[in-house]
């Protein structure tokens, strides 16, 4: 093993044998297909990095230059993290089947940023958004429907995609739409629907008529794969369209601030943590109090009370 992988002269024959290990190592783990398909793909950046760069040896020092890569990429550090825990994951695995030492095991992840990535809307950037959509066109009818339930439900982006007409049920006078949640391997959870979240969703599918139980809540309306599930660049495409109708051009604002928003609101509308921590269903509730602590840093700034004191 060690003569395929210090010779740059049998780079080719290291790259197969690490293919067969990778498949070997999926094989291997108790995941679902689409964390084996993320392994795969996350591993095989590395091989592929290991291969541009030319790489002789195979090192620690080779995992600390690809985590340097990835990051002078522009890649957010849950990113990053990922990338190094599916190489982690590899690396442990080879070194317990006797096939290569473990040469990861002292890698850490990216440090986290403190506080949130994307910045969520003010109530009256909110009203002018939804306001700028017009509803008189199929586009337009869908774009209203798809923004409204992000905002008003704080669905992350991936749910909304893989929702389907025939997951809005009705449940005691209420409407409810299952989601297939993060990290979850059925529509085993679910959001409220309001009248004023409902009410565009249904003339957005009246709009489409005859619409099937199984067919996409939300579908393409191009040429090219028109009737067809958006993906998530079409979607993530169609936010930022909408917004840039109200002249909000920002890194920081993109389709997943419509779920920071929808939490954010319903804690300034006096949800309690334990509420919007169901409506967004975060595992850990400290992640709920990170949105209550930055509206009550803002709305007890003591910068106020410096100014206050100082009759300014």
């Amino acid at each position: 093993m060690n003569s395929l992988i210090r010779s740059e002269a049998v780079l080719p024959d290291r790259r197969r044998t690490f293919e067969a290990m990778i498949e070997e190592f999926l094989c291997s783990q108790d995941v679902r297909p689409s964390s084996c398909a993320t392994y795969r793909r996350e591993i095989r950046a590395f091989f592929s990095w290991l291969d541009v760069n030319k790489a002789e040896t195979l090192t620690d020092e080779d995992i600390l230059r690809f985590k340097r890569s990835l990051d002078e990429r522009g890649l957010s550090s849950l990113t990053i993290t990922n990338y190094l825990v599916a190489v982690r994951k590899f690396f442990a695995w080879t070194e317990t089947k006797g096939y290569y030492p473990n040469v990861a095991k002292t890698i850490k992840g990216a440090k986290r940023t403190k506080g949130f990535r994307k910045d969520p809307l003010t109530p009256e950037q909110v009203k002018g958004l939804l306001a700028e959509i017009d509803r008189t066109t199929p586009e337009g009818k869908r774009d209203y429907a798809l923004v409204n339930l992000f905002i008003r439900t704080g669905l992350r982006t991936i749910e909304v995609i893989r929702a389907n007409a025939g997951d809005i049920r009705q449940q005691g006078g209420d409407a409810l739409l299952y989601i297939q949640g993060k990290g979850r391997d059925g529509k085993d959870e679910f959001v409220l629907l309001t009248e004023a979240t409902l009410r565009p969703i249904r003339e957005y599918l009246a709009s489409r008529k005859a619409v099937k139980d199984e067919e996409p809540l939300f579908v393409s309306l191009s040429n090219r794969n028109g009737g067809e599930r958006l993906s998530t660049r079409s979607l993530r495409r169609i936010v930022k369209n909408r917004l840039r109708g109200i002249e909000i051009e920002d890194k920081r604002i993109t389709a997943h601030s419509l779920r920071h928003t929808a939490i954010t609101l319903s804690l300034l509308g006096g949800a309690t943590i334990q509420e919007a921590q169901a409506l967004a269903r975060h595992a850990d509730i400290n992640t709920t109090l990170v949105y209550a602590h930055n509206i009550n840093r803002v709305a007890n700034a003591p910068e106020r009370k410096i100014d206050s004191m100082l009759g300014d």
